[in-house]
């Protein structure tokens, strides 16, 4: 008896130490994966010095290196990033997702898409073009500097002259990389060409003292009050010399390159002109969307996505007695209809900004009904600068991690933006209760992991303009139109826009559609060229949305009475951005959450 007794304790002990070992296992393991994200992260974001200075990644001297730094702009530099991610998740995926928390988990499941995503792209990166009006280095780099380089103290603006020192050097090397695509005959369609090249000359027309790069630097610096006024203006007229001596002739040197491509280029504008060109929208679509959908069927969500709209909007325009020409005409009629007066007047200009503020300030105190988490950052609209009125989009760029930067929206106020129709739709897109929200509240969310507040390895857009679609019609549904008929149909007249993309973007880039059918199905010349050069990127937006109305739908009806929107709100926020498909498996657990509780 004795020894049975003995025995069944040693057993006892042996099991209970074998527990303590799994035990003490997982959490080393916990704390190996934090530290894995930690690490790869930090190696990550020290390679990419644009990224470290919007961030603030860093502190101390090599925070203040990467702030005088502008991030390379060659094919080298985009391998070696690729090759970085490669060996990030064979790394990755030595670590045993059953032992980490959800959290963890969820995080490593994240990683592991972009990483994984970012490899895939390595047979596509001669599909995208160096030089062009969207998203080209001559745009990248000005934004970089005058929108995101951090400003508050003498020695930010000393790194700040530092960096634009090394704009002509990144210019140059966009100037190599569109060469060595052309002598492999890729080429951007001759219309991507005429604009970039239009938008480039109106940068380099102000004489180098009314740049942007030193007027913007001028107005931040002015409101360092620990600057003298006399160190300001040293610094001022050190960053013109640089713009008149460096940047100006880098400028003009890619726009006479680009003005020698002309003769070879063609209006063909779709990724099906290139070599791989099927294979390389399909990546992208799978990028930008997270779905697996093809070209096909993502053309026909968006022809039925259209009908339906077009009804609906058909419905609100007889109520206003807006019953003659389709519903593309009486919607153009009624934009010209809302327009501001003298559009390009400075009065009217400066009156669209005034008016967009009132809406976000509106917006906030109605967003107190639906959410319970809201940011802390401040949202701020500005203009976009001159030069970039003609091709820009309104964007919305985050605040900074540390406080330096707050949320910024961008408008663009040219002609045909300069109308009442559809601009609360679009501020509530890109602010409140849309981009700022979901963006702000994740730069802010210290319980995540450092890669996944400052978006280290890009966004996703699929969540990110999903969500600032649904914000659009969530304001809809919650009343904030009122008696409105006109504003709900800037609404949907938004919503159709999205709708149309997909039916355009597939239609340029997998059916042969050409620039002119596009802008005959109701998107303007800019968007269009948008698609271009961005392929794939313009259907995330009712994809996302789509997928989130499904997710909503689903947890009301498993949920009934027990079913809050504010809290469906509170998983998506605090999901932050993901794949649609990591998404829908966190509602699904909130869902089992909540009816586990019931029961």
């Amino acid at each position: 008896m004795m020894k049975n007794i003995t025995r069944r304790h040693l057993s006892v002990c042996i099991a209970l130490i074998l527990a303590g070992v799994a035990v003490r296992h997982v959490r080393t393991q916990q704390r190996a994966i934090d530290d894995f994200f930690n690490d790869f992260t930090a190696e990550w974001v020290r390679g990419n010095p644009n990224l470290a200075t919007s961030a603030r990644y860093f502190a101390g001297q090599d925070q203040e290196r990467l702030e005088r730094e502008l991030t390379p702009e060659t094919d080298a530099y985009r391998r070696a990033r690729i090759g970085l991610a490669r060996r990030g998740l064979a790394d990755l995926r030595t670590y045993n997702r059953a032992t980490m928390t959800d959290a963890q988990r969820l995080a490593a499941d994240l990683m592991d898409w972009q990483l994984d995503t970012a490899v895939r792209e390595e047979p596509f990166l001669d599909d995208t073009f160096p030089l062009e009006q969207m998203n080209g280095v001559n745009v990248r780099v000005i934004e970089t500097l005058t929108v995101r380089h951090p400003l508050l103290t003498e020695k930010d603006a000393e790194n700040y002259v530092a960096a634009l020192g090394q704009v002509g050097d990144r210019m140059e090397q966009a100037i190599d990389e569109s060469q060595r695509l052309a002598a492999k005959d890729i080429l951007p369609p001759r219309f991507i060409l005429t604009a970039t090249i239009t938008q480039m000359q109106g940068f380099v027309y102000p004489s180098p003292a009314q740049n942007p790069f030193v007027t913007v630097f001028a107005d931040k610096m002015a409101s360092v009050k620990s600057m003298s006024d006399a160190r300001r203006q040293v610094l001022r007229t050190e960053a013109q010399k640089i713009v008149d001596a460096r940047v100006y002739p880098a400028w003009k040197k890619a726009v006479a390159l680009l003005q020698s491509q002309l003769p070879s280029a063609t209006d063909a504008a779709g990724l099906w002109r290139l070599k791989g060109g099927d294979d390389a929208y399909a990546y992208f679509l799978r990028r930008y969307t997270t779905t697996n959908l093809t070209a096909d069927q993502i053309h026909e969500i968006g022809l039925q996505q259209v009908a339906r709209i077009e009804q609906e909007m058909d419905s609100l325009l007889r109520r206003l007695d807006r019953t003659e020409g389709s519903v593309k005409d009486r919607i153009a009629r009624l934009n010209l209809d809302l327009r501001y007066p003298n559009p390009a007047s400075e009065q009217s200009r400066a009156q669209i900004m005034v008016d967009i503020d009132a809406v976000i300030r509106d917006a906030e105190r109605r967003a107190a009904l639906l959410f319970d988490i809201r940011p802390n950052s401040p949202i701020v609209a500005q203009p976009f600068p001159a030069f970039r009125e003609a091709n820009a989009a309104a964007n919305y760029n985050g605040p900074a991690p540390d406080g330096s930067r707050p949320g910024t929206f961008q408008y663009p106020r040219r002609v045909e933006r300069m109308t009442k129709f559809g601009l609360r739709s679009v501020v509530y897109h890109e602010t409140v209760p849309g981009h700022h929200f979901q963006i702000a509240l994740q730069v802010e969310n210290k319980a995540l992991p450092r890669f996944r507040q400052i978006g280290a390895f890009g966004g996703i857009s699929a969540l990110s303009e999903g969500w600032g679609l649904y914000a659009e019609r969530l304001a809809a549904e919650s009343g904030w139109y009122g008696d409105d008929l006109e504003g709900r149909l800037g609404q949907l007249d938004y919503e159709l826009f999205r709708a149309r993309r997909l039916v355009v973007d597939t239609g340029l880039h997998a059916k042969r559609w050409t620039r002119q059918q596009a802008i005959d199905y109701g998107i303007e010349a800019s968007e269009v060229e948008r698609y271009t050069v961005y392929p794939g990127q313009a259907c995330s937006y009712m994809m996302g949305e789509l997928k989130i109305l499904e997710l909503r739908d689903r947890a009301q009806a498993a949920l009934g009475e027990k079913f809050s929107v504010r809290e469906f709100h509170n998983v998506v926020l605090r999901t932050g951005t993901v794949p649609l498909e990591l998404l829908e498996r966190q509602i699904d657990d909130y869902i089992r959450s909540v009816a586990g509780k019931s029961a």
